[in-house]
């Protein structure tokens, strides 16, 4: 089998994670690939994500490591094993990697804690909105692209009504609702959407107001699977988002994430009668920004 060009991130993760367990045990790469039967550049190709390593093989090393019988290994074996093909797939030649590898992240997570300051989360988007957002974006794209790019954004939110659907909780900075994108009929019907999916079980949906606390300038997303050893957080930038994946880094964002909660209004409840409200809310605020517009 012939070495991977262009490795995914789900097996560029992979790979990292068999080089964190090497230096766990306190093994030098060429220690490490005697004791797994190979050579030294095999295993260095296994670490940067170009090539794949049996099971058997990442257990030899787990119980080297101290960590054999964990979850986090057998999780890490399934990651491994997992060939990466999905409905994503079929935009390979359409659309660049982050399109795909943030997909591939989102069908193993549990939990996803999103954070927007601009623009409503892609999960939550209608498809008018997320069509205007690729239209009018400074990126370059053809119709054809930005088309793919939208038709991509919906199926990805599938995920949110599948049977074995992650929890969603957005917080998202009131700049956002106030947006002026598009005509009055996108925006009122973005509103909307945001309301009719905080109706799902396994969502949540804050907003954060201008009168509060100063949010953060920069959207992420920490995607959480199974193994929470194994979660990413993904960082919005202007040119390529950046996956970060240390534990020390997750521990961060969790704890910031964690924070704009507590500075956020509380969550969207639409089902709660307006005389029922004592305190400023989420939902609240959507319908006041939201009136003008019907």
């Amino acid at each position: 089998m012939g070495l991977r060009v262009n490795p995914t991130y789900r097996q560029r993760r992979f790979g990292a994670e068999v080089r964190r367990l090497r230096e766990r045990a306190g093994l030098s790469s060429t220690e490490a690939a005697s004791l797994l039967g190979m050579k030294q550049p095999q295993l260095s190709n296994v670490e940067v994500g170009k090539t794949g390593l049996f099971a058997e093989r990442v257990q030899r090393l787990a119980e080297a490591s101290g960590v054999s019988a964990s979850p986090f290994i057998e999780a890490l074996i399934e990651l491994g094993q997992d060939s990466g093909k999905g409905w994503w797939s079929e935009y390979r030649k359409l659309l660049g990697a982050p399109h795909l590898d943030l997909a591939e992240l989102e069908t193993s997570a549990v939990r996803l804690g999103n954070y927007e300051p601009m623009f409503i989360p892609g999960l939550l988007q209608t498809q008018e909105y997320a069509a205007v957002l690729h239209r009018d974006g400074y990126a370059k794209a053809s119709e054809e692209e930005q088309s793919a790019a939208v038709e991509f954004r919906m199926r990805r939110q599938k995920l949110l009504t599948g049977e074995r659907a992650p929890h969603l909780h957005a917080i998202i900075h009131e700049a956002a609702l106030s947006l002026s994108l598009g005509d009055r009929a996108v925006m009122r019907g973005q509103l909307l959407r945001l309301i009719e999916m905080s109706r799902l079980p396994n969502v949540t949906i804050q907003i954060l107001p201008f009168d509060g606390r100063v949010g953060f300038g920069t959207g992420f997303v920490v995607i959480e699977p199974r193994v929470s050893e194994l979660a990413t957080a993904v960082v919005s930038h202007i040119e390529q988002s950046l996956y970060l994946e240390e534990s020390d880094s997750i521990a961060k964002y969790n704890g910031w994430f964690a924070k704009l909660g507590e500075d956020a209004l509380p969550p969207v409840d639409a089902a709660a009668l307006p005389e029922a409200r004592v305190t400023k809310d989420s939902i609240g605020l959507i319908e006041r920004i939201l009136y003008p517009l019907l």
